[in-house]
């Protein structure tokens, strides 16, 4: 069994690669074919569209980072963990929390909550 941290890394490298078509093979390697993102802003019902949302917030926030704040955290098949999201060496603006189901050892849905959300954001 996959390590906690090791999935909850992958899935932030995923938010943080620049490259197109890099990440669209990270998210090929993390992701099962039939999957899902939701969060209180937007949503995503396979790999394609889990795409379009990373290069919409690269877009939006140029220069962000995303971290991990906390460690993840694995029972069977779900995993949580809690990230931040700001300028590169800065403390992180924005604060959320995702939980997840895998499937063997890919990420099969995401559901993410907003811990702390600026209002300007």
């Amino acid at each position: 069994m996959t390590d906690a941290n090791i999935i909850a890394e992958r899935y932030i490298a995923i938010w943080n690669e620049a490259d197109a078509e890099r990440r669209r093979a990270l998210i090929a390697e993390a992701w099962t074919e039939a999957c899902s993102y939701i969060d209180p802003m937007m949503r995503a019902d396979n790999q394609e569209q889990i795409h379009a949302l990373v290069t919409a917030a690269h877009d939006r926030f140029p220069g962000f980072r995303f971290t991990l704040i906390t460690d993840g955290d694995r029972h069977g098949d779900n995993l949580r963990f809690s990230w931040g999201f700001g300028p590169t060496g800065a403390e992180p603006l924005i604060k959320g929390t995702d939980f997840a189901i895998l499937e063997g050892e890919r990420l099969k849905s995401v559901h993410g909550f907003i811990d702390q959300l600026p209002a300007a954001a």
